[in-house]
C-alpha cells in the first residue's frame, strides 16, 4: 500500500480525455472528486461553457493529481459557484432521461 506522499500515477487515458474537454469547453473549468468506493473515483467536469463531463480514475488522491496536471482546471466542490457554472440542455436531459426508460 503507498503512503500518502507518494505521487500518483495517473492514467494515459484519464490525462488525455481531460485535457480533450478542457480544450473543447474552455477554461476555467472545475473538477469535484467524488469517491465512488471500491471501484475508484468518478471525476466530474464542467467546462468554462457550463458543459459536464466525468472520467473514472483509480482513487480520489490519483482525481486530485489529475487535476493537478492540466492547466487551467481547478478542483472543486459542489458548492454555490460550481453548480451554478453548470449549463445541461435539452440533449443532454433527454441523453439521461433514456438512462430511466424501460
Amino acid at each position: 500500500m503507498a503512503d500518502e506522499n507518494t505521487p500518483q500515477q495517473v492514467p494515459a487515458q484519464a490525462l488525455k480525455a481531460t485535457i480533450a474537454f478542457v480544450k473543447a469547453h474552455g477554461k476555467p473549468a472545475r473538477a469535484v472528486v467524488e469517491n465512488i468506493g471500491r471501484k475508484g473515483a468518478r471525476v466530474v467536469l464542467v467546462g468554462g461553457d457550463g458543459a459536464l463531463g466525468d472520467v473514472l480514475v483509480p482513487s480520489p488522491a490519483t482525481g486530485e493529481a489529475l487535476v493537478e496536471k492540466i492547466d487551467g482546471l481547478e478542483l472543486s466542490d459542489w458548492d454555490r459557484d460550481a453548480v451554478a457554472a453548470t449549463k445541461i440542455g435539452a440533449a443532454h436531459r433527454k441523453k439521461m432521461a433514456a438512462r430511466t426508460r424501460g
